[in-house]
């Protein structure tokens, strides 16, 4: 039965080099890969490889003007007639530059394909400057439609904290700064290196019974349905380990919503911190807007749900990198939902909401982390502090909340 492994990341030299360890080491597998770049003129470029060179290439139209769109429609017929023909082991997606995951990994999920793994490819020394750069997109020539207003640093972020596995490419240019920002950044991450030497395909005998003998495996972390041992059999690549260790979209889905994401713990390490602020009292919205710049510059990379006075019930999701902060309705805070609509929430999100329930807020919170080299904890915390509601503005209650200056309108507009 076909397998189908995603490999994406901005950083297109490691991503290139994870799959061509995947060729080398996985007998029978072929790479697929939609080149966005050409979009402009009207088509996308499909290749598809093996371990030795192109198997085949091809134009796919653009879709509405999408070269996303007209990646999803492409790829599931290639996969179909890959498992179909009975000959294909593993289709190793190829993701262009930007194109993130999380919609690839629906995609093929949704056409009922055998999803087993999901990998970002790192360089670990690009790491803090990918974070950092807030251009556009379509600046960098990496947009994918021309209504694209991603920037680099939002993109990469995304990329990266979605898949459970990191290939990690070997830099001589990496330090341990940037090692340990990568680990508090998606702490929970099988990290692999994707090694050097031979990917001739040479030892393909020893690789054939590896994949043969392979056992199942129990559940794995968030996104992973389960991972062989990395000590089990000698001989192969641990990067195909991870290309068959399962992958459960709906699970992933889920650590990365704002109301039960599974964000990274306090950590100081190498230089690097990683900060988890934590209340039960409303922002202030005029303060926390005045402080949005220094807020998002505080490091690179600050996520998490916050509750504004002025929208008591709605949890407000936190996104910041490169410098720049999206902000999102995330939907009803559960505490605000009567009792009848809570069998309409998905059981993760009750179980998140339940591990930090509070007796009169329920699951109204401040819940936001800050990860960054350099990171300036007793300051970051005093500025948080300060666009609290004061002790006299909390005791006014909800009712005074809801007449404070709407600050966030011009953000929260779609």
């Amino acid at each position: 039965m076909l397998s189908v492994a995603i490999v994406g990341g901005l950083h297109a030299d490691a991503r290139r080099a994870a799959v061509d360890r995947l060729l080398a080491e996985v007998p029978g597998s072929v790479a697929l890969h939609h080149d966005l770049a050409t979009a402009v003129q009207g088509t996308v470029i499909r290749t598809v490889r093996d371990r030795t060179g192109i198997v085949s290439a091809g134009e796919a139209p653009l879709v509405n003007d999408c070269a996303c769109c007209a990646l999803r429609e492409d790829l599931v017929p290639e996969l179909e007639r890959l498992a179909a023909d009975g000959l294909t082991r593993l289709a190793v997606v190829e993701l262009w530059d930007s194109v993130e995951p999380k919609a690839m990994a629906e995609v093929v999920a949704s056409a009922n394909l055998r999803l087993t793994g999901v990998i970002t490819a790192v360089d670990p020394a690009l790491v803090l400057p990918y974070l950092g750069n807030g251009d556009d997109l379509a600046d960098a020539g990496l947009a994918a439609a021309a209504t694209d207003q991603r920037t680099v640093a939002d993109t990469f972020a995304r990329q990266l904290e979605y898949a459970p596995v990191l290939a990690l490419a070997t830099s001589e240019d990496a330090d341990d700064e940037d090692r340990a920002l990568l680990a508090q950044l998606h702490p929970t991450a099988r990290q692999v290196p994707i090694g050097d030497g031979d990917l001739s395909g040479r030892g393909d005998r020893d690789r054939e019974s590896w994949f043969e003998r392979r056992p199942a495996e129990g559940p794995g972390p968030a996104g992973q349905a389960g991972l062989a041992s990395a000590d089990s059999e000698p001989g192969r690549h641990p990067l195909a380990e991870a290309a068959f260790g399962g992958f459960d979209v709906e699970a992933a889905a889920a650590a990365q919503h704002p109301a039960c994401a599974l964000l990274p713990a306090e950590a100081d390490e190498c230089g690097v911190a990683t900060l988890v602020w934590h209340r039960r009292r409303p922002f202030h919205p005029e303060r926390l807007y005045a402080a949005l710049e220094d807020l998002c510059c505080a490091a690179a990379r600050s996520r998490g749900r916050f509750w504004l006075a002025d929208r008591p019930d709605t949890l407000l999701h936190w996104d910041a990198a490169g410098g720049a902060l999206c902000v999102e309705n995330a939907g009803p805070w559960l505490a605000s939902l009567p009792d009848a609509a809570w069998e309409l929430v998905p059981p993760v999100r009750r179980a998140a909401a339940a591990l930090d329930w509070h007796p009169e807020h329920g699951d109204c919170c401040q819940h936001l982390v800050f990860t960054s080299p350099g990171l300036d904890r007793d300051g970051l915390e005093l500025l948080l502090e300060s666009c609290l509601l004061t002790d006299a503005e909390y005791a006014a209650g909800r009712t005074a909340w809801k007449q404070l200056p709407p600050a966030f309108d011009s953000l929260l507009e779609v």
